[in-house]
């Protein structure tokens, strides 16, 4: 069971983009030259499902061996975990709760709702973020959270089967990533070379 990477978002009114606020990864798993290119592909997945997922909806999306999954609230803040299928779904939803409840207590203003420009989304605005990434790789740690919010319980959570379930009627996965200012031009030749061999990428 592992959690590979941790996302808050801020989501903006159309025709703008979900903006990654603070992020954590682990990519210590994958071959060191391939984390870059994944790396840019988790947060263009993360990005996405938070901009595709309506306020107040849960959902858990399946691509290859990983799941996103994703909390959009009210307030227009977000929270994503990508883990692997092994992870449980119960735990991602308590650890997203814990973050977005602590990050906007700790920022009830939503213009302090970005990274400080030039730092990154990694930027040490939200540093717990690094520490929930190591804690809950354990899930037990996360399902803890669950004994005292049992509104989950009663919140059906969606799963998709692939991204390309949660995208616009019309719209296509390569245009989108063609489009993406998140992903490199090495990233997006390693998206097309990937979907050609049908190699395990992280969302090809």
């Amino acid at each position: 069971m592992k959690i590979f990477a941790l996302y808050i978002l801020k989501k903006e009114q159309p025709p703008q983009h979900t903006t990654t606020v603070a992020s954590a990864m682990d990519l210590s798993s994958f071959g060191y030259f391939q984390r870059g290119s994944i790396g840019e592909f988790m947060t263009f997945m993360a990005q996405t499902i938070a901009d595709k997922t309506h306020p107040g909806q849960r959902q858990s999306i399946e691509e290859n061996n990983y799941l996103g999954h994703v909390y959009a609230r009210a307030d227009g803040i977000a929270g994503v975990v990508i883990a692997d299928k092994e992870y449980p779904t119960r735990a991602s939803f308590g650890l997203l709760n814990k973050m977005l409840d602590e990050f906007t207590s700790k920022y009830p203003d939503r213009t302090r709702w970005m990274a400080p420009a030039g730092t990154g989304a990694n930027s040490g605005l939200y540093p717990e973020l690094d520490q929930y990434l190591v804690s809950y790789q354990d899930p037990h740690q996360a399902d803890t959270i669950m004994k005292v919010q049992r509104e989950l319980d009663e919140t059906k959570i969606i799963l998709h089967k692939t991204i390309e379930s949660v995208l616009e009627r019309g719209e296509k996965m390569e245009s989108l990533v063609e489009r993406s200012d998140v992903l490199s031009n090495q990233s997006k030749m390693f998206y097309k070379t990937a979907k050609k061999q049908n190699a395990c990428c992280v969302i090809c």
